[in-house]
């Protein structure tokens, strides 16, 4: 059932009844495996430059294919060869179509995912600002003969959501171990989510959403807000009740902002970076066993710390961030990033790395198998970081909003050496999507960890920052 209103009516808030039907329990699937308590010197060497405000690094997950793709906010997509020369002709243009504007303005191209076949199907997939009504647009793209080129005037609409406000957009894509898409949304905007989106299952706002788009039937599309949804349900969803009911394509629920997620590529767990409100910043996890369904807190609580909570259970019906900040320092809008699995530097290896926009400082966060552990490990030379990414090998970069994308590195550590790449593959697109999705991972599940506490904030810092979007009182 399609709406055009943000929520259904009759189920507005309804969340604070059954709370703890869609609670679970955090326990990590060993996601820093490898990793010492102590990390080592990690580096940051410019890679590539001349780009505009870059906002998101993908690869295409083809064997061999060495280049990234960088995402900038006004609407393109530039190829950056081996070696870090940035093409000039943008592997996709579609500043026609794109809401942008500068920062601190949230809208833009934002994210950017290749499907799992994209090697014989030549689809990726974006998630944009578009306006008339202003709306996060999730659509697919196929890339032309040229694998340098995609085609603009290819695009399918894949889900839209309807956005009250012109921040929290969230903008990440990923598929998902198990084939499926993956799209975390912000909770509409305004400060301390005004409509308590984020605790209301009728609407995809302040939520992980996850759905098929290679299934030719299923569970049809639920919450769509204008009626063009192009994907199906999956049927193992957490919340599926058919129409008028929670929206079925929710996977988590209880997020502010969550910009920039990933999955560990070796064991299939989620890390989510959800940017806070007034003080706090938070890494959320989720175990690779996991079948979904989260609460992880929001507007309730902030981080480990409440926030508005009328009509919300105690804090222990949610699920904690395995880690937090304040805002004290500079610090204003956390950047998730990725646990490194490359081959080049073994002592990075299990790390999940992250940042702060506006401090630019890094951090390190491993699970020590009884604690998770988390480093400050300072700027890395760099400034304003808005987005890190991998290369096809497990490779880690981070860009700068200011048009540089650079590679991490340990110094000292002799590289690895890795396979021969071919800078531009030829692909041989057939349009049809072959790929059928497998279960999730199984892990055994170990102990519930500990958030690590992060100093007490600075009372007076009442403002929000994120790499594209406007303070907030």
């Amino acid at each position: 059932m399609n709406r055009i209103a943000m929520t259904r009516p009759g189920l507005v808030f309804g969340l604070a009844l059954i709370v703890g039907v869609v609670t679970a329990v955090i326990t990590p699937s060993t996601p820093a495996t490898g990793a010492s308590s102590i990390p080592p010197t990690i580096a940051a060497t410019l890679y590539a430059s001349g780009l505009s405000e870059p906002v998101d690094i993908a690869n295409s997950g083809v064997t061999g294919d060495i280049r990234l793709f960088v995402v900038e906010k006004q609407g393109r997509i530039k190829v950056v060869d081996d070696g870090g020369m940035v093409r000039t002709i943008p592997f996709l243009d579609i500043t026609d179509r794109v809401v942008a504007g500068s920062p601190p303005v949230e809208t833009g191209l934002l994210g950017l995912v290749f499907h799992p076949d994209y090697e014989t199907n030549g689809f990726f997939y974006v998630n944009y600002t578009a306006p008339s009504p202003l709306r996060s647009r999730i659509s697919r793209f196929t890339v032309t003969g040229d694998p340098n080129v995609a085609d603009p005037n290819s695009e399918k609409i894949i889900l839209e959501q309807l956005q009250p406000e012109s921040n929290h957009n969230g903008g990440d894509l990923a598929f998902g171990p198990d084939g499926l898409l993956y799209i975390p949304l912000g909770d509409g905007g305004g400060a301390g989510d005004p409509n308590n989106y984020a605790q209301d299952l009728t609407t995809l706002l302040g939520k992980i959403v996850r759905i098929d788009v290679d299934a030719g039937s299923g569970i049809s599309p639920d919450c769509d807000n204008l009626g063009t949804g192009s994907y199906n349900v999956p049927p193992d969803n957490p919340l599926v009740d058919g129409s008028f009911g929670a929206c079925d394509e929710i996977w988590a629920i209880g997020f502010r902002n969550p910009w920039r997620f990933s999955f560990d590529r070796a064991t299939g767990d989620m890390f989510i970076g959800d940017v806070g409100q007034n003080r706090w910043e938070e890494i959320d996890f989720q175990p690779a066993f996991s079948t979904g369904g989260e609460n992880y807190g929001w507007r309730c609580y902030e981080g480990n710390h409440p926030y508005n909570t009328t009509a919300c259970q105690s804090m222990g019906a949610y699920v904690s961030p395995v880690t937090e900040y304040g805002r004290d320092g500079g610090h204003c809008s956390v950047i998730g990033g990725y646990v490194y699995r490359g081959a080049m530097y073994p002592a990075m290896v299990g790390y999940y790395l992250y940042a702060d926009f506006c401090s630019s400082n890094f951090w390190t966060l491993t699970w020590d198998g009884a604690n998770w552990v988390n480093t400050s490990i300072g700027t890395l030379g760099l400034s304003s970081p808005s987005s890190f990414g991998e290369n096809i090998d497990g490779e880690m970069f981070v860009a700068s909003l200011n048009g540089s994308v650079y590679a991490l590195s340990v110094p000292g550590e002799t590289p690895t050496p890795t396979p021969t790449h071919t800078s531009t593959p030829t692909l041989t697109p057939t349009h049809t999507p072959t790929h059928t999705p497998t279960s999730t991972p199984a892990h055994t599940p170990t102990s519930t960890p500990s958030p690590t506490p992060s100093e007490t904030p600075d009372p007076d810092t009442f403002y929000e920052y994120l790499p594209l979007v406007a303070n907030e009182p």
